[in-house]
């Protein structure tokens, strides 16, 4: 009896010093992750805010003649173009995602995911380079043909950023739909709906904060991408009038002038890295405040 006493004890010890190192680990682990983002936040602010001020705030983000040899820093074209091709991946990416996650997770069998699924998987492990030497082999050409423009320009850029954007929108969705309890399917069946009727208006919405979510990183992919849109975008500083015409991103600023830039230029770019993350961080809380108000 004393011995299976103090088995029960030894196996109870050994359980709670598991989950204490487990604890310990995972607290760790979240730990490097608020540090890193509080590090990255106080080097782009210790070194992007002295350049804003020097510039001016209006002057850097108002106004649109970017020429760091006549010492002019204005970055309002690189937010517009920003915007559109960030807009114009939403409008093609966004749809198409989450109707491929429903399709996945209510619609489709299980030999069509076995098909579909890895290549979706595959579809995210495309580099953005192969991306957007697609798009400048391949689509570019197509657009200048059909519109009669150069080709490279929000258009071409809106839809393969819309592209690089729907592996993750499509794995974040389903997920979050296949986690919705089976009983909420089930009970609306047999209040007499239809299973189309069941999925858009029980499932899907039961699963809208794993959507919102699946959106978010979506966005934060496509306005972040750099490489695949510089090859594409036209990288022309200047306020579009049509979906054709090419643009220059801030990200595609960074990287095409930080190379050689120097004194204020470089620090001038960092600062256009802080315009970067706060629009990602506005982001954040307006799609914060919709899934907010979505449950009320």
């Amino acid at each position: 009896m004393n011995q299976l006493t103090l088995r029960k004890t030894d196996n109870t010890t050994k359980r709670a010093l598991r989950e204490t190192v487990a604890h310990v680990l995972f607290a760790l682990a979240a730990s490097v992750s608020i540090v890193a983002v509080c590090l990255i936040c106080f080097f782009l602010l210790l070194n992007g805010l002295p350049a804003i001020a020097q510039i001016g705030l209006f002057n850097f983000v108002g106004t649109t003649t970017w020429r760091p040899s006549a010492d002019e820093y204005g970055i309002l074209a690189m937010i517009v173009g920003s915007l559109y091709v960030t807009a114009g991946a939403i409008i093609i990416g966004v749809p198409l995602g989450l109707l491929c996650a429903i399709f996945l997770s209510r619609f489709a069998s299980r030999r069509l995911k076995k098909i579909i699924l890895p290549g979706i998987e595959l579809l995210s492990g495309i580099p953005s380079v192969v991306f957007g030497f697609f798009g400048l082999v391949a689509l570019v050409p197509l657009i200048r043909q059909f519109f009669d423009v150069q080709g490279m320009g929000i258009l071409t850029a809106s839809i393969i950023l819309g592209m690089m954007i729907l592996p993750t929108i499509i794995t974040v969705s389903k997920s979050a739909l296949d986690a919705v309890p089976n009983n909420y399917y089930e009970g609306a069946l047999a209040l007499g709906a239809n299973h189309e009727r069941c999925v858009f208006r029980i499932v899907f919405p039961a699963a809208l904060s794993g959507v919102m979510a699946a959106i978010i990183l979506g966005v934060g992919r496509a306005i972040g991408e750099t490489m695949a849109v510089v090859m594409i975008v036209g990288n022309q500083v200047r306020i579009p009038n049509a979906i054709t015409d090419g643009v220059r991103t801030l990200t595609g600023n960074i990287v095409l002038e930080m190379g050689y830039a120097a004194d204020l230029h470089r620090e001038a770019l960092i600062g256009t890295a802080v315009v970067l993350f706060v629009f990602i961080l506005i982001i954040n809380l307006l799609f914060s405040l919709l899934k907010r108000r979505s449950k009320l």
